[in-house]
């Protein structure tokens, strides 16, 4: 009988889980693969604040990242998983899959729970509309921009749209330090792009509410804005949870260290999806970085079992954060193996031909 695997969502885990276990199970045969994604093309996710800002991304149909590899494509968006039942069921042909191995890979959409408002006055770049729906408000505004949220996104977001409207006025507001995964070196230099770039940074800030015209302070001040970008945060889809699969309290699904969740074996999980966990109990970042690796983990663990062997654990290993700020300028802060930062940096062009080189690279090992 053919085993079926189906890998649910294409992003960096997701594409490279499927393409990496087809590529290892091509010979073994009796397995076919359904790799299931909203979208019929891959999204450069650590772009789309240059979408935003109305710069286009090079386009990238799923149909030739997979050519060659057998793997079918099922356009469509994943509505529930029946963990019991081994079923899958999406808004549009072929509507239900049955499987015998399931990769998880749905990824992570923006937080805006978080205040009042901020899903309905809110724009955010998590996903490839979030940001066309952005740059076009973004195009429409006549003042201000205000930016929320003082991590990576919200950093590259507020950069790159101050160098896209030179005298514009944009603000970067944040409840905490600006990068708070940087090393001090680091954050001054972020903090002197973001002042070159005319960004006002608003440090130790707490958003009250999102209204129609701006931010409302926790403090009774304001900042007025005609659009705002929601950046503090992301989620995942409840739908693990409501597939009965095994989750930590914000929705993640728990795996063993081999990516297997821990409540059905037959489940494997990859990237913004998962609750990894390092050797001193951290959690893994929601990033590129962590996806991709743990795609390639998941598919060579995947192969794995339907071959007989045993599954390896995943070892994360971090070397550095990569920050565009605009087209010409950026920061690469170094790390330990465990993501926290050294004081090494490398900055300016330099950093930014360096995240263009890296970048480049991550599509051209999709593509393979």
């Amino acid at each position: 009988m053919t085993h079926h695997l189906v890998v649910l969502g294409a992003g960096y885990a997701g594409l490279i889980a499927a393409k990496g276990a087809a590529r290892r199970l091509r010979r073994s045969g009796g397995v076919r693969i359904t790799l299931v994604n909203a979208s019929d093309r891959f999204v450069e996710r650590v772009r789309l604040h240059q979408l935003a800002a109305g710069r286009p991304l090079r386009d990238l149909p799923l149909s030739t990242l997979l050519a060659g590899t057998g793997i079918r494509l099922a356009v469509a968006r994943v509505t529930a998983v029946d963990a019991a039942a081994r079923t899958v069921r999406m808004d549009a042909a072929p509507y239900a899959l049955t499987y015998d191995t399931l990769v998880y890979a749905l990824g992570s959409t923006a937080d805006t729970t978080a205040v009042p408002g901020a899903a309905t006055y809110a724009s955010t770049v998590a996903t490839h509309q979030d940001a066309v729906l952005l740059r076009a408000r973004a195009q429409e505004a006549r003042g201000a921009l205000a930016v929320v949220g003082g991590g990576l996104t919200g950093i590259e977001a507020a950069a790159e749209l101050a160098e896209a409207r030179p005298g514009r006025t944009v603000h970067l507001v944040t409840q905490g330090e600006i990068g708070p995964g940087l090393s001090e070196r680091g954050r001054r230099y972020v903090r002197g792009a973001l002042r070159r770039h005319g960004v006002t940074l608003h440090e130790h800030t707490r958003v009250g509410e999102v209204t129609a015209h701006g931010l409302a302070l926790a403090d009774g001040g304001g900042v007025a804005a005609d659009a705002v970008v929601w950046a503090a945060g992301f989620r995942v889809p409840a739908l693990a949870r409501e597939a009965g699969l095994a989750v930590d309290d914000r929705g993640l699904i728990t795996v063993g260290p081999d990516l297997r969740s821990l409540s059905h074996p037959e489940v494997f999980a990859a990237g913004d999806a998962v609750a990894a966990y390092g050797p001193d109990g951290s959690a893994s970042r929601m990033s590129c970085q962590t996806g991709l690796p743990m795609g390639a983990r998941a598919a060579r663990n995947v192969a794995a079992v339907l071959t007989g062997r045993t599954p390896q654990p995943l070892r994360l290993r971090y070397v550095g954060q990569n920050i565009s700020l605009g087209r010409h300028d950026g920061l690469t802060q170094f790390t330990r193996s465990d993501d926290s930062p050294v004081s090494a940096v490398l900055t300016g062009r330099a950093s930014a031909r360096f995240k263009e080189a890296v970048t480049r690279g991550t599509v051209l090992a999709l593509r393979r």
